[in-house]
């Protein structure tokens, strides 16, 4: 009897397991279907564009007055080796009508009086109402040099809080919220405003992030485009081309993108104020605000798009080390999940259109979920061969499917680029490209998938810290990225 017990045992745990490894292999078909269904809406997206960038055109819509004015909001953290070059490049922006408001979140190195001594800054009273509540502001200062210029010393709340107090000193209707140490092109202004003179009313607009390692800069200007030849940065110009230009490209015809890089992200700041700023209790405050604004377009019937342009490019340096990158995506995939967690009700509701219906069940079962359904695959596989339980070309087609099927994706992204913008001009960058594309199944994948999986853990446990993130710097300096201070002792 304890015999046949333990060989129905098996036979269950037999079954059990490719069961098991059948639904892994209909999920993932699934989600790399939709995957290939945003690539079909890219294309036409994408040429449209293109046509529309190329050409003396942006010259002239950058002096047109049918543009907005803008307000850069740029909050600083510990940005003392770098800051006076990079807020040179904001400010010689080609763009008709804009400031740029500079928040100092209460760096304790010489930030502010690197700026006060290389802008001649000059401290004034502050003229106008706070809509939102943030950490005591220490001072305002203007410029004898630039008079765009405003810059606002607080004390330490992390940039959600800067972001807000900027926000609060912005003048004009539409905010830019970007990085201190992200390098705007000089045309990016002129080329993110283009939706407003297609006639719809434009509530936010995402821009394209690229990776800055290893390409040529002066003067806080990519000059030459490069792709690192290292393999963890390398990957990642990979995987952020396949991100931006059909991964977010592709939701436009949808009406559903919940995601616009905090680094650079264009919003109408009325709508900002009205669902009262950025939050700062969640680590992936940029997806936050998407996603409340659109519950708040839908709950209030307005009828605003939020698209995606690809070609205002601004550049980011990405982790060139395991620790940092696992930095990154754990605190990345956690607030995917705090923020899909703390919207759930919108969830498969008609009253919030394809957001409701469409873009939050996909980030909800394709985004937040998949790395643990790969796991599952991963561990069921190994366990499956080991014992016999699944055949080999049962694992080589799950293998195709999972690897085979990103890499075809990540193929057709590198193609697109070298189709539209050709940022990279050399034969050696195009061929290190394709290089990428076939290694970066192959353990870089895997990496982030075990990285987003302790983000569940993470936040089960309430955590809410950034960790700290280091950087080799644009000139090679290493410097910390923006916490709050409640992070900083969590890290020290």
């Amino acid at each position: 009897m304890i015999g046949f017990d333990a060989a129905t045992a098996e036979t269950i745990f037999r079954h059990g397991i490719r069961w098991t490894e059948t639904g892994v292999l209909v999920y993932f078909v699934v989600l790399n279907s939709f995957y290939l269904f945003l690539l079909l809406l890219t294309i036409p997206e994408l040429w449209t564009n293109a046509r529309m960038a190329m050409g003396g055109k942006i010259d002239g819509i950058a002096t047109s007055d049918a543009l907005p004015p803008i307000s850069l909001i740029v909050p600083a953290y510990n940005e003392e080796v770098t800051i006076a070059d990079s807020l040179r490049s904001f400010l010689t922006l080609s763009y008709m009508r804009f400031e740029v408001v500079l928040v100092n979140d209460g760096s304790p190195d010489g930030t502010l009086q690197r700026l006060i001594d290389t802008y001649d800054l000059y401290e004034v009273p502050p003229a106008f109402p706070v809509a939102i509540q943030t950490k005591p502001i220490r001072a305002y200062y203007r410029s004898r040099q630039h008079s765009r210029l405003l810059v606002i010393d607080k004390e330490n709340g992390g940039k959600a809080d800067s972001l807000n107090a900027g926000i609060n000193a912005a003048r004009f209707p539409y905010v830019l919220a970007v990085d201190a140490d992200t390098l705007i092109e000089p045309d990016a202004l002129a080329r993110m405003a283009r939706p407003f003179l297609l006639g719809e009313s434009v509530a936010a607009v995402g821009g394209t992030i690229r990776v800055a390692n290893a390409c040529h800069i002066e003067h806080g200007r990519v000059r030459d485009a490069r792709v690192d030849r290292r393999w963890l940065p390398g990957c990642q110009v990979v995987e952020y081309l396949r991100a931006f230009l059909f991964g977010r490209l592709g939701w436009n015809r949808l009406g559903g993108n919940l995601i616009i890089s905090g680094a650079f992200g264009l919003f109408r700041r009325e709508y900002v104020l009205s669902i009262g700023g950025y939050q700062t209790g969640n680590v992936t405050e940029d997806m936050d605000l998407v996603v409340r604004l659109h519950r708040f377009l839908h709950e209030h019937k307005i009828r605003a798009v939020i698209p995606f342009v690809p070609d205002p490019v601004a550049w980011t340096e990405v982790p060139v080390t395991r620790r940092v990158l696992r930095l990154q995506r754990e605190r990345w995939h956690r607030g995917l999940i705090a923020t899909l967690f703390s919207h759930r009700d919108v969830m498969l509701r008609p009253k919030y259109g394809r957001f409701g219906m469409v873009a939050f069940p996909f980030f909800l079962f394709g985004e937040m979920l998949s790395p643990v359904v790969e796991a599952i695959g991963y561990v069921l596989g190994a366990l499956g061969l080991a014992i016999g339980a699944i055949n080999i070309p049962m694992a080589i087609f799950l293998f195709l499917v999972t690897a085979g099927y990103g890499m075809l994706l990540s193929l057709v992204a590198v193609a697109l680029e070298e189709l539209s913008f050709q940022r990279y001009r050399r034969w050696s960058d195009f061929g290190r490209l394709l290089w990428f594309v076939l290694v970066e199944p192959f353990g870089f994948r895997q990496f982030t998938v075990w990285y987003r999986l302790q983000a569940f853990w993470r936040y089960a446990r309430g955590e809410h810290s950034w960790g700290m993130m280091r950087r080799e710097g644009f000139a090679g300096a290493q410097r910390p990225t923006q916490q709050s201070a409640a992070d900083q002792a969590q890290t020290t």
